[in-house]
């Protein structure tokens, strides 16, 4: 039996309709993640700042051992020399934000060994003087010291302990870092 109904071809695919449904779900998804993408881009920041601050303070008393001469850790300014305690750097931030450098003492000068480049989101406070590493042994001049890592404008989700971390240095030079600020106990 024939039927007279004209075969028409059938296509697979999507129509505009599914399509355009689609990506409007893909967008929404997009705009509700993209706060938490933001804080965590933030808390990962905060993470490298205190392993590269971390990692400067280690090289810092290496050098004194390899060089038996006094090293120095300081806040730096856009002419990469040593800021003074509360003084702020050309963005206008008084904390090691700004940056910081070591320099070992040769002759009674300076000479750069490092230097860290400034991060505006991130905001290290602590320390507001020079740190000096001395021989033969790597002491620090001064007592304990420590640096607390945040993020600069935190937003509602970015407050607690996960968002910050405490750079603790002993008298004896070696510094270790622990999650949450510098008044807990860790």
């Amino acid at each position: 039996m024939k039927s007279n109904a004209i075969d028409r071809p059938t296509y697979a695919g999507f129509t505009l309709v599914e399509t355009l449904a689609v990506i409007a779900l893909l967008a929404l998804m997009a705009v509700l993640a993209m706060p938490s993408f933001a804080a965590w881009h933030v808390r990962d920041q905060v993470d490298a700042r205190s392993k590269a601050l971390l990692s400067t303070l280690a090289y810092a008393r290496s050098e004194v051992l390899r060089r038996g001469t006094r090293v120095t850790v300081c806040r730096i300014g856009a002419a990469r020399s040593c800021l003074a305690a509360g003084q702020p750097c050309a963005d206008g931030v008084a904390d090691w934000g700004c940056g910081w450098a070591v320099f070992a003492e040769r002759g009674g000068k300076l000479s750069l060994l490092r230097a860290q480049a400034p991060l505006a989101a991130v905001s290290i406070t602590g320390v507001q003087t020079d740190l000096s590493f001395t021989p033969p042994a790597g002491q620090l001049i001064g007592a304990f010291r420590s640096f607390e890592i945040a993020p600069r404008s935190p937003s509602g989700a970015m407050h607690g302990d996960p968002w910050r971390r405490c750079i603790r240095i002993a008298a004896g030079g070696r510094a270790r870092i622990s999650e949450g600020a510098c008044g807990a106990a860790s």
